[in-house]
């Protein structure tokens, strides 16, 4: 099922407010919007998708991937399967005493504040370590701080808290949430990337929807109810979105306010994010939820963009409908400026190109791109974004053509936020640059290994 829909006006929004905030959007240097849904009083009011990305497209979700984390520790702490005051060390006994007694000391409850007392990032050391059990890689560094007393975004904390919750489920985490909240919220099959196979990532590599993290924050925003019934657990939205630790350190405003159990206090509100760009904003005091996916590395500026242009307009007089209309139809218009060239050479050019980690050959239409794992055709030249989906290799949109005797691609991988520019040369070199470098936390990723992990469920 989805969200149910109503237009800005009857729900109390401004509609020039969102126009000005989609303006901002697409004005702010480096930033590619890939999908918008603005939620008031639990109903869609303004919803848009910049092509080639589009509404039933998963996406990867990076760290807003935690906050279905902590939502699925609420089921499991109601169910027996652990407690926050658990210490973590007691889950994994093969290896516990071999652990300093400071790590010893760590409680889920730490875990999942991110508040485990080490002093930095510890996802390479911890797969240093022990590649096979980053759980004992992370656990055998003892914090640097007492735990609770010190926040260090670092991923190996979380993965720890997922590990548990899976060990006790005895299932993966996407399928301990389908019953629980996934289907009772009308999601679609999605994904999450797994390491080791088996076991979720948790701290992220979830692929859902733009409307499924509208729905989450729907549900978080309403205390855990749906449909009139109580989901989650009762008062578990509630220890979710309180601070468990002061964030002061933190160089940005809305990464400074705060941390709970995988959110973000924030200046308005609170919320999940990811990397490049992946938001679920809840915003309490306006009754509203937004969910963005999109990619950039400035995203404090888009925060900024939201408070300024968006915020107001939650709070604005409703203009009617010509206003509405007028919105509507520039969200049904968006699209992400494609790159343009040619259909031939004006020259000769070779037939392979190659660079790191890729390979091009030249084809009757256009071009395969491949890496050690993976081949891609791509065609060349025709206008606009071409989408190149065959349900086995990456979902990806090309644009572009050939500039003289070379060839400039744009590649858009649609389950990612990832885009790529590649430059076939007239001396068979292959040049290649992300717009966003993807964040690759398993062994063995290669360069167009850009999609949601399958089978979906």
């Amino acid at each position: 099922m989805s969200l149910p829909r109503s237009t800005p006006s009857a729900q109390g929004v401004a509609a020039s407010g969102v126009a000005a905030f989609v303006d901002a959007l697409e004005a702010l240097p480096g930033v590619d919007p890939h999908g918008l849904m603005v939620v008031r009083h639990g109903r869609v009011v303004a919803e848009g998708w910049w092509a080639p990305y589009s509404p039933d497209r998963l996406h990867l979700l990076y760290s807003l991937s935690k906050t279905f984390l902590s939502t699925a520790v609420g089921f499991a702490v109601e169910e027996g399967l652990l407690s926050l005051d658990d210490a973590v060390a007691d889950h994994f006994p093969e290896f516990r005493d071999e652990l300093p007694e400071a790590s010893r000391r760590i409680l889920v409850r730490h875990a999942l504040a991110m508040a485990s007392g080490h002093a930095a990032e510890m996802v390479d050391v911890a797969l240093r370590t022990d590649p096979v059990e980053p759980v004992r890689g992370f656990l055998l560094h003892a914090p640097e701080h007492e735990p609770a007393t010190w926040f260090a975004y670092n991923q190996p904390a979380n993965y720890t808290v997922a590990a548990i919750l899976q060990r006790a489920a005895g299932t993966d985490l996407v399928s301990y949430l389908r019953p629980r909240l996934l289907d009772p919220l009308g999601v679609p099959p999605v994904s999450w990337q797994e390491y080791p196979a088996g076991r979720a990532l948790g701290f992220s590599g979830l692929h859902a929807t733009t409307e499924t993290i509208a729905q989450l924050g729907l549900l978080h925003l309403r205390d855990g109810v749906w449909e009139g019934r109580q989901l989650l657990p009762e008062g578990w939205a509630a220890e979710v979105r309180t601070k468990r630790v002061d964030t002061d350190r933190e160089a940005n405003p809305d990464w400074a306010q705060g941390y709970g159990y995988q959110v973000w206090m924030a200046r308005h509100g609170y919320r999940g994010d990811g990397a490049y760009g992946q938001y679920c904003l809840i915003l309490p005091e306006q009754d509203a939820v937004i969910a963005l996916n999109s990619a950039e590395v400035d995203m404090q500026a888009v925060l900024d963009a939201v408070w300024e242009h968006l915020l107001p307009a939650l709070d604005a007089q409703a203009e009617g409908e010509e206003a509405d209309a007028a919105l509507a139809d520039r969200l049904g218009r968006l699209v992400l400026p494609p790159s343009s060239g040619a259909a031939e050479p004006t020259g000769t050019v070779p037939d392979r190109w190659e660079g790191p980690g890729l390979t091009a050959e030249r084809t009757g239409d256009g071009v395969v791109l491949r890496d050690p794992a993976t081949a891609v055709a791509l065609p060349v030249g025709a206008p606009g974004w071409t989408v190149v989906d065959d349900g086995e290799g990456p979902a990806v949109a090309v644009s572009g053509g050939w500039d003289g005797d070379v060839l400039r691609l744009d590649l858009a991988f649609l389950e990612s936020p990832h885009r790529l520019a590649v430059d076939l040369l007239p001396d068979g070199a292959l040049v290649s640059q992300w717009a966003t470098t993807p964040l690759d936390f398993q062994p063995g990723a290669t360069v167009l290994d850009q999609r949601a992990p399958r089978p979906l469920h």
